[in-house]
């Protein structure tokens, strides 16, 4: 009886110890296993000059892809319903985000556009979501960045603060000429000089008239 016993406890013990000893192996194994993959992102862009789509992915082109991200990522819920006439739009370029092989948003990029770089957001979206559509400013290095990811730009060296883009000088050339703000600047204060001097002899002969007329009747 104490020999079954016996043997029955160490055969418990030896099931504990199996099991002690799988899930440690278990849990070492999974300590060890490699992290999961970060889900792959990109982009697909269509438009003027482009025989093909370019087709731009985390994994080869991370660089680029976060670059042309970011010239969307910002836009808030709503824009302006109106956006520039078509004529001063310049060429359009269609960019679709992916998502794990996905496409998700679209967006029109016009990075010539008359007075700095637009963007367009429809309400019809790859992944059924329906934004409001809207137009917006858009950054003013779009250009260089759509350039960077292959489309045909000419190079743009001539942005005001540091940014490229759109279609001619945020500030327009003109405005940049030092002799003729400090001539207008010279004019406008010979006009305000000119203008108290009016208003004292007004003052001046008015003060004189009430003067002369409380003398005349004082006498």
């Amino acid at each position: 009886m104490v020999l079954k016993v016996k043997r029955l406890l160490a055969a418990v013990a030896g099931l504990v110890i199996a099991t002690a000893c799988s899930l440690a192996l278990t849990g070492t194994t999974a300590a060890h296993a490699a992290p999961p993959k970060p889900e792959l992102t990109g982009v697909d862009i269509t438009g003027d000059g482009l025989d093909q789509p370019l087709q731009l992915r985390s994994d080869t082109h991370a660089t680029v892809v976060n670059a042309v991200l970011d010239q969307v990522s910002w836009l808030g819920r709503t824009g302006q319903q109106r956006g520039p006439q078509a004529k001063d739009l310049g060429p359009k370029y269609t960019v679709v985000t992916i998502t794990a092989g996905a496409a998700k948003k679209t967006y029109d990029l016009y990075p010539l556009a008359k007075g700095g770089p637009r963007i367009y957001r429809p309400a019809k979206q790859p992944d059924q979501s329906k934004p409001r559509a809207g137009w917006f400013f858009g950054r003013l290095n779009m250009s260089e960045t759509l350039r960077a990811a292959g489309v045909p730009l000419e190079p743009q060296f001539d942005t005001i603060s540091g940014g490229i883009g759109g279609g001619e000088r945020v500030i327009p050339e003109d405005a940049l000429n030092p002799a003729r703000d400090i001539d207008e600047a010279l004019g406008e204060l010979q006009r305000l000089l000119l203008l108290n001097a009016g208003v004292m002899v007004v003052i001046t002969s008015g003060l004189a008239g009430i003067a002369l007329l409380i003398r005349r009747r004082t006498r």
